[in-house]
């Protein structure tokens, strides 16, 4: 495996309120999963880079103006992992993001964050499209309940599942958090 890096997209405080973005949401654990990941990561001095999502919308939890904008405690930046702010899906658009990877000469990506249907899939997406060798960690993200263009609720896990399945080879490997941590220690060995 060569050296990854870190990409930790919108695991902000906002996306608590369920409510706001459709109800159930799948993967509670994704966030401790992320935290893990990040734990490794900086034991082992690798790349870290954090992106959080600035909502246009003054209603909705992710506004800078509401307490929702700021990053969830267990995976905060530290002072020197870089910190990208966005106000679209794509982790790269708007963003200094490319280049300081093209910049540090990372190949490969290691993606968590929320949501797998919208950000998450889109940087994923994106990191494929522009070079980068991507893993997507499919308990590391989550998704909420979608209502379809007739009216029909979807569950989150289903929305998970099939944004994962849109994504599985063309634009990323899919793994676990334990696939990834252990992946890690392997090549540390």
């Amino acid at each position: 495996m060569k050296k990854p890096a870190l990409l930790l997209i919108d695991i902000q405080k906002g996306l608590d309120e369920w409510d706001f973005y459709g109800g159930h949401r799948n993967n509670p654990q994704a966030e401790e999963n992320a935290a893990r990941i990040l734990e490794a990561f900086r034991e082992n001095d690798f790349f870290i880079f954090h992106v959080r999502h600035s909502s246009k919308n003054p209603e909705s939890p992710l506004h800078v103006s509401k307490p929702g904008f700021e990053i969830k405690d267990g995976v905060k930046p530290l002072s020197t992992e870089p910190l990208y702010t966005k106000n679209v899906n794509s982790a790269f658009i708007g963003t200094d993001l490319e280049a300081d990877l093209m910049k540090d000469g990372i190949k490969m990506l290691i993606i968590v964050g929320l949501t797998t249907n919208h950000c998450i899939s889109t940087s994923v997406r994106m990191a494929a499209n522009l070079g980068f060798e991507t893993i997507l960690i499919s308990d590391a993200t989550a998704a909420f309940d979608m209502v379809g263009v007739d009216g029909t609720k979807f569950n989150a896990e289903l929305m998970h599942q099939t944004a994962l399945a849109s994504l599985k080879d063309e634009f990323a490997t899919i793994m676990d958090a334990k696939t990834i941590l252990e992946e890690l220690q392997k090549n540390l060995s």
